[in-house]
């Protein structure tokens, strides 16, 4: 596993240099090429998440969990983790604004994810609380 880290640190370096080179001539080809290496590197990120989801569903059926739980943290990981990707790319076309709206807009979302463990928290909060 670490080879394939290790080969997307050699392709990051690899495409700064020739996104920095072809900047020169263009920014959409260095824009074009920086797209398709980030792509690549969440499609490699994907080998080390495939662990971490197979886990969760192992924890799922050994603890009784909630699977619309796991699942919301699953959600909330994969869209945090997408919008910094997508709002470093738009800071880094020079839309520095479009990037941030991206990421409020993921934080909204997340939170609107997370309303079923809040009110999970809530009742176990209300619960402990009636028993004292």
């Amino acid at each position: 596993m670490m080879s394939i880290f290790m080969k997307a640190v050699a392709g990051i370096i690899i495409a700064v240099i020739l996104s920095l080179t072809l900047a020169k001539h263009g920014k959409d080809t260095a824009l074009v090429l920086v797209l398709g290496v980030c792509v690549m590197i969440i499609l490699g990120a994907m080998e080390y998440l495939k662990p971490i989801v197979q886990f969760f569903d192992k924890l799922k059926s050994m603890g009784k969990l909630n699977e619309q739980m796991l699942s919301v943290l699953i959600k909330a990981t994969g869209i945090g983790i997408l919008s910094e990707i997508a709002g470093t790319i738009c800071t880094d076309s020079g839309n520095a604004s479009l990037g941030k709206s991206l990421q409020i807009m993921a934080t909204a979302v997340i939170l609107w994810l997370s309303i079923p463990i809040m009110s999970e928290l809530l009742s176990l909060i209300e619960g402990i609380l009636g028993a004292v």
